[in-house]
């Protein structure tokens, strides 16, 4: 018991150092962990487009352009019913995994793979495409959202979104094909606004969408590209994450570690001088 007394005051504040260190780092490690996997799926989509014949490609294409020539005059769907649903899930699903293609956007420093629906479960690990919108396989008169958080604790994702300006492009690879969009248009609009989700038969637009301001998320953030004539080249918008970003709440979550340590170092410390003060009295 002895022992433990003693040493209590240094097991302590070892303990609280690991934790604070591990606070610190958690943010780093966790987003690096997050892109590993992203990575690994995008690989893993490549591949299977690879083994894809050219009978299967082109039934796959056409049947998304199909897709996208219905909504271009019937609009876009809002309420889905199963049939709808379970169609729209079939449509570039090549490999089961859910994946329809993946994005670039250099200029953040982003690829992430693009899944079928915005559940949660699809955004908190990598971006989502909103159903009942367009297929992102481009063509005149369609119009794709894609959607993603902000400042999750385990990845990035789309937590840089708001650093696009007007010129800007992203592009997105469906299949073996890259559609390239220039940013031509940004707005913040409230969930509950559907004024920019539209479509024109003239253009051809793609919109990536989150959540602002910054931490308070009371309103959506619409990106809006359009690609050029090269071939190759009471609903709600969907709510994003409400967390802020990993990077900012480390440091908080972290300083009262280490204060905690220091007031332990300082107590530890008085507490044997005062021992070491009365041992010598008692010689």
């Amino acid at each position: 018991m002895g022992w433990i007394r003693n040493r209590g005051g240094m097991l302590f504040l070892s303990f609280a150092f690991l934790v604070g260190i591990g606070l610190m780092g958690y943010p780093a490690f966790s987003d690096w962990w997050n892109n590993f996997h992203q990575s690994r799926a995008v690989s893993s989509y490549l591949d299977s487009v690879a083994q894809l014949d050219t009978a299967e490609y082109e039934r796959i294409i056409s049947d998304a352009e199909a897709y996208n020539q219905e909504l271009s005059q019937r609009g876009f769907i809002w309420h889905m019913s199963a049939e709808d649903e379970a169609r729209y899930n079939s449509l570039l699903s090549i490999d089961g995994s859910g994946i329809m293609g993946y994005i670039n956007i250099s200029k953040i420093n982003v690829m992430l793979p693009i899944y079928h629906g915005t559940d949660d479960s699809v955004l908190q690990i990598a971006i989502g495409h909103l159903q009942g919108t367009s297929l992102p396989v481009g063509g005149l008169g369609s119009h794709c959202f894609i959607s993603g958080h902000r400042g999750l604790p385990s990845a990035k994702l789309f937590t840089d979104l708001d650093k696009l300006v007007e010129g800007d492009t992203f592009q997105m690879t469906i299949l073996d094909k890259t559609l390239t969009y220039q940013v031509d248009q940004i707005r913040t609009i409230l969930p509950t606004d559907l004024s920019e989700m539209k479509m024109d038969p003239e253009r051809d637009w793609c919109t990536l969408m989150t959540c602002t301001p910054y931490g308070i998320n009371t309103h959506r953030l619409l990106i809006r590209g359009h690609r050029t004539k090269n071939p190759n080249g009471e609903a709600a918008v969907i709510a994003d994450a409400v967390q802020i970003q990993p990077i900012y709440i480390a440091p908080f979550l972290a300083v009262p570690v280490l204060i905690t340590m220091v007031i332990g170092v300082y107590i530890s410390t008085g507490m044997n001088r005062r021992r070491r003060k009365w041992t010598e009295q008692m010689k």
